[in-house]
């Protein structure tokens, strides 16, 4: 009698233990975990996730360049407030002397760029919680196959951006990461974990705040993070290390630096 309760605790623990790695396990892995050559032109295609704190694109540039001042890296955001995967008319992005056409450099001054496809890669992203909204994650499954048919076209790579859960609604994660994995694999498109780098980074250091105040949009640590976890997937570097930290305290910049590359080692089976 006095041995049963113990044995009772470890049968409980082992079917819980049992539950939870069915549970992982049956997650969607990706298929896709790299996009080969680095891409050296960038357009970010999104919503507010991505421009505020001065646009998550330059702060990936900048990595890119404190890694390694020879790379000449073009990007630029196209965003628009609140908008869904479906606002975007991708087709457009694509035009003739438009988007990309020229860039300011140095002192403001304007450079024209050769004429012809500006982008190599395109990183889009959803509205917050449009993957997941019982009406809305139709749409966003059938515009990622619409958009990526269109980038492909123009002889770019689609990359989708796993957007992260909002503060007061963990439990968006997993779905999130499920819906964007799923995207990438019915697409051929390569994912950013992003999301589940927040995930990771709340659950180790609880006490930073990665969000606004309005709980969704996030604070500069937050863009940071999401900067170094593109960063580690598109090109293939560890930004562990990385002399670019937008500012950031050096302990905290390389615990977040630390947590991208762990988030995107986990996610890519790297």
């Amino acid at each position: 009698m006095s041995n049963s309760k113990p044995v009772h605790r470890q049968f409980l623990f082992l079917v819980l233990a049992a539950c939870v790695s069915a549970t992982a396990s049956a997650q969607t892995r990706p298929k896709r975990t790299d996009i080969g050559a680095a891409p050296t032109g960038i357009l970010w295609v999104g919503n507010s996730f991505f421009y505020y704190n001065n646009s998550m694109h330059n702060h990936v540039s900048n990595l890119v360049r404190a890694a390694d001042p020879k790379i000449a890296l073009r990007a630029t955001s196209v965003t628009i407030s609140g908008s869904g995967i479906d606002w975007h008319d991708m087709e457009s992005y694509f035009r003739p002397d438009g988007i990309g056409k020229y860039s300011f450099v140095g002192d403001n001054e304007i450079v024209f760029n050769k004429p012809g496809r500006q982008f190599d890669a395109v990183i889009i992203a959803d509205c917050s919680q449009c993957p997941i909204h019982p009406q809305l994650k139709p749409v966003f499954h059938r515009y990622a196959r619409k958009q990526s048919e269109v980038v492909t076209a123009h002889g770019a790579r689609p990359i989708f951006f796993m957007t992260w859960a909002y503060k007061d609604r963990p439990d968006m994660s997993a779905q999130l990461a499920e819906q964007y994995t799923v995207a990438g694999n019915d697409n051929d498109a390569l994912v950013i974990p992003a999301g589940l780098a927040f995930t990771k980074a709340i659950a180790r250091r609880p006490n930073l705040e990665f969000y606004q105040p309005d709980k969704r949009h996030p604070s500069l640590i937050g863009t940071y993070l999401a900067a170094c976890t593109a960063y580690a997937a598109v090109f293939k570097k560890s930004p562990v290390g990385n002399t670019y930290a937008a500012g950031i305290d050096p302990v905290t910049a390389r615990f977040l630096q630390q947590t991208a590359q762990d988030t995107v080692e986990e996610y890519f089976g790297r």
